[in-house]
């Protein structure tokens, strides 16, 4: 309640003293200040985690004062201002209240009208106010569109800032002192200029017509329960359109209506428009959480969102519509993958990737643009990033990995993650470590109503993300309340309709291809999202040239699974279960027309995806443009040879991904009867599925080499885990997998599959590091990866794939194998393929056989099976 009475004079802002007083020759210097601990190690310091701690050093013409610590980046500002004060001997400048009266002295002088301010915009909208109201601008009108009266406001009393209501009053007690040129108004919150305007300012807001000038908004009730309604307002050129808006909101005028900060994009003047609340929150007056939520103020009541007003470079009223689409997409802008998925520009298609691969396959904002721009989306400070030189040795030089810390509003930390993962490149160690915090942040939000004794044990991998939850659970209090339905934000929210068998197929049509999409690839599709509801349907979404890379999970999972079964050029279409609503209306479709289609009946989505390029990875395009046939199919000849010369009929592939090797050993004809593919991917997995079951189906009539094969398999679970169904195979293989896992971990899945699974015959094959040079000179490639590459010829030649964890020299990998087989048992040789053996410098993939020297055992453990079932095969016309 605004009440009488003269401005309380409080002390003056130290900071806005010395810019009066300086102006840009005071130059402030932020340094973060950070403790260390010895860790019991002397003369080791490592740093401690927590907030960060500041110190400012202040730097005038005369001399230079530092701050003392503080945990605000703006207290140390003030305090090395206030030292800056103490030794300076002039008299403080003009008091700040003095300068607000001031300010609104001008502002209702006949000057203030003949310029394009976006408050002048309202003084002038103020004279074709009819009635007792004529002339009177809303008192809320002006710290919003004025900085100088805000800025002075908080100069008076820095608290005043969340206090609308006392910023008002402060306004009002400011006005009071003119009581010559300005009458105050406490009942409309208003004021107005006691003298007429000169003609020439009347004439010049004069309406010599009257347009008619009607726009969309949204209405978004207090209650989460309520609908989110569309309505029109009338701002026709001869009415004051805050009028109009209070009209909507049952309120008496415009001087009982409050704005919200900007929505979205800072230049963007789409704002909530809400009624003053009562300074007691007494008469039913309740917080409007999704207003809040968007805006991230305190709003209450029922709000209006809006884009209408008046801007710095035009006298004209701005407005533009505001739909169902521009709601929800505000609302999808507050999520890491609805940041993703609208740089993008698809909403349905698109899902935050679950893997940085490299910068020329990676499609729309990059993992640090995302992260940072989550942060400013909910108010939080920018991400701090922290590169830390590795000493992991693993490869020929030294690397880099990358810490972030993420702090709420007050400056306390909420998240740290600080991944063990090292990368050649700054570039590519932020990016990862972005894509790591964003990933759990996705998972956070949806089960943000957890108890916080889950919420620790969420941290990612469990062992490189600190949480906290006191703080993070205030930051994102809203969530849960505004985001009902989160289904529609996840990758595998939609369920395919009108299948044929369990393994999903689709009828593909289009003609024959040879060029196939593998993991890795850089596809580029045509699709269309139909809203289908009967004979009746709305396009949604659409995109001519669509790329993403294939395998790391950067669409629907739909799209991925049914290009495993497509060539170059073919096309295919499915229905898919409806998201939720926020996902359809932030599509590109008519909001009334798919608002009808979805009161009226059943409906569903339907995908029509076509198949337009491929473009192989790196490695493959180095392995085709030296080899032929390529070094994967080398491998799986390899492999071919070996199960023949065993007449292994029991297969086991360690890591199989997407199956291609799997996929090539059945154009065989071989004596295996059972093959099993184990893989920790189960979108990778059923790729694999879909590709198997087509193949083994195959009509009796049309037998295929691998008509020998009686059953199939495929597990979704770890290779350093033992099974026992997998339990002494007549060979295992494992080709191009341990360099995608840590040193440690291929060690370890060396000791388990040697002496736990005991294969007769175990395959293992890597990458050469020494052949790289000559594989890179070999292979042209796109400007995006020239310009990726490193250009300092004296650096070692890097590892051929982005995912690659380490690569090996010859020496190295015989040492590792031989370790493990004098360890187990077990006799080791070494071959390779691509090169010549004894010619240097050897193979491009070497190879390392292990044999069982021993007879197998019987397994006690019978009980182990941790891996699930993903795709069970049986042969049934046998």
């Amino acid at each position: 309640m605004v009440t009488e009475g003269t401005i309380k004079k409080e002390v003056v802002n130290p900071k806005a003293i010395i810019h009066k007083r300086f102006g840009n020759k005071a130059i402030y210097n932020i340094e973060e200040i950070q403790e260390f601990a010895s860790n019991g190690c002397p003369g080791l310091a490592l740093p401690q985690k927590g907030p960060c701690l500041y110190r400012c050093s202040l730097e005038l013409p005369e001399f230079t004062v530092v701050s003392d610590i503080f945990k605000r980046k703006k207290d140390a500002t003030q305090s090395a201002a206030e030292k800056a004060l103490e030794k300076l001997s002039d008299p403080p400048v003009e008091d700040p209240s003095d300068q607000l009266v001031s300010r609104l002295t001008y502002l209702f002088s006949d000057d203030f009208y003949s310029i394009c301010h976006p408050l002048s915009g309202h003084f002038r909208a103020a004279l074709q106010r009819e009635g007792h109201l004529n002339g009177f601008v809303p008192v809320f009108m002006m710290p919003v569109f004025d900085s100088k009266i805000s800025n002075l406001c908080k100069a008076i009393k820095p608290e005043i800032e969340s206090k609308p209501l006392e910023i008002m009053s402060m306004i009002m007690d400011a006005a009071a002192r003119l009581s010559d040129t300005v009458v105050v108004s406490k009942e409309h919150f208003s004021l107005r200029r006691t003298s007429s305007y000169p003609p020439e300012v009347l004439q010049s807001v004069e309406i010599a017509c009257d347009p008619k000038i009607y726009v969309k908004a949204i209405r978004v009730p207090y209650m989460v329960e309520g609908n989110i309604e569309t309505l029109t307002l009338d701002v026709s050129s001869n009415k004051y359109y805050m009028d109009a808006i209070a009209q909507e909101l049952g309120a008496a005028d415009a001087s009982r209506i409050m704005l919200s900060r900007c929505v979205g994009k800072a230049s963007s003047e789409t704002r909530f428009y809400f009624k003053a609340p009562k300074a007691d929150l007494e008469n039913g007056v309740y917080l409007n959480a999704r207003a809040s939520y968007l805006s991230g103020q305190d709003i209450y009541g029922d709000a209006i969102l809006a884009t209408i007003g008046y801007l710095w470079k035009s006298c004209d009223l701005l407005h533009e519509d505001v739909t169902l689409r521009t709601y929800y997409r505000l609302l999808m802008n507050k999520l890491p993958t609805g940041i993703y998925k609208l740089s993008r520009e698809a909403i349905l298609a698109a899902e935050l990737p679950a893997r940085f691969g490299t910068r020329s396959n990676w499609r729309g904002l990059y993992p640090r643009d995302i992260l940072c721009a989550f942060a400013r989306q909910h108010r939080l400070p920018e991400p701090v990033f922290s590169l830390i030189a590795s000493n992991d040795i693993s490869g020929p030089e030294e690397n880099i990995r990358c810490e972030v810390k993420i702090f709420s509003k007050d400056q306390n930390l909420i998240l740290f993650c600080y991944p063990s993962d090292s990368f050649k490149k700054q570039s590519e160690a932020i990016q990862y470590t972005s894509l790591k915090a964003l990933s759990w942040l996705n998972d956070y939000l949806k089960k943000i109503s957890m108890h916080q004794e889950e919420l620790t044990l969420t941290n990612g991998n469990g062992i490189d993300i600190d949480v906290y939850p006191e703080h993070i659970s205030k930051e994102f209090r809203f969530f849960s309340l505004v985001h009902r339905s989160w289904s529609g934000f996840e990758a595998n929210g939609n369920k395919l309709l009108a299948v044929n068998d369990d393994v999903c197929s689709y009828n593909v049509e289009g003609p024959e291809s040879d060029v196939f999409p593998t993991s890795g690839c850089l596809v580029c599709v045509c699709y269309s999202v139909t809203l289908v509801n009967g004979a009746e349907n709305e396009l949604l979404e659409s995109n001519e040239e669509f790329e993403f890379e294939l395998g790391s999970e950067a669409v629907n999972p739909n799209i991925e699974a049914v290009l495993s079964q497509m060539g170059v050029g073919q096309s295919v279409k499915f229905r898919v279960e409806l998201p939720s609503q926020e996902l359809i209306f932030a599509a590109n479709g008519d909001p009334a027309r798919t608002l009808s289609l979805l009161s009226s009946g059943e409906c569903c989505l339907e995908f029509s995806v076509t198949l337009v390029r491929v473009t192989e990875p790196l490695e493959d395009r180095m392995e085709k443009a030296l080899f032929s046939p390529s070094l994967s199919k080398q491998r799986v000849k390899y492999a071919v040879d070996h199960i023949k010369q065993s007449s292994a009929t029991f297969l086991v592939d360690f890591g199989c991904g997407s199956g291609s090797l799997l996929d090539s050993l059945l154009d065989y004809s071989t004596s295996l009867e059972r093959i099993v593919g184990v893989d920790i991917s189960t979108k990778a997995l059923a790729r694999a599925a879909k590709t198997l079951h087509t193949k083994l189906s195959a009509n009796s009539t049309n037998p295929v080499p691998c008509s020998g094969i009686k059953s199939a398999l495929l597990l979704d679970g770890s290779i350093t885990t033992f099974d026992s169904r997998l339990y002494g195979c007549d060979i295992g293989t494992c080709l191009e997998v341990i360099e995608h896992m840590s040193e440690d971990q291929a060690t370890i899945f060396g000791n388990i599959v040697l002496s736990f699974f005991l294969p007769k015959i175990l395959i293992i094959s890597t990458p050469n590091y020494e052949y790289n040079t000559i594989l890179r000179k070999s292979t042209p490639q796109t400007q995006e990866e020239e310009d990726s590459e490193d250009k300092n010829p004296t650096k070692p030649c890097k590892f051929r794939n982005f995912d690659h964890k380490f690569e090996w020299t010859r020496e190295q990998f015989r040492m590792w194998a031989s370790e493990l087989s004098e360890k187990h048992n077990y006799s080791v040789e070494f071959s390779g393929v691509g090169g010549i053996e004894g010619v240097e410098p050897g193979f491009a993939s070497q190879i390392a056989v292990f044999r069982r020297v021993c007879e197998l055992p019987n397994c006690t453990d019978l009980a182990a099976v941790p891996y699930n079932v993903v795709w069970d095969w049986i042969r049934t016309n046998v």
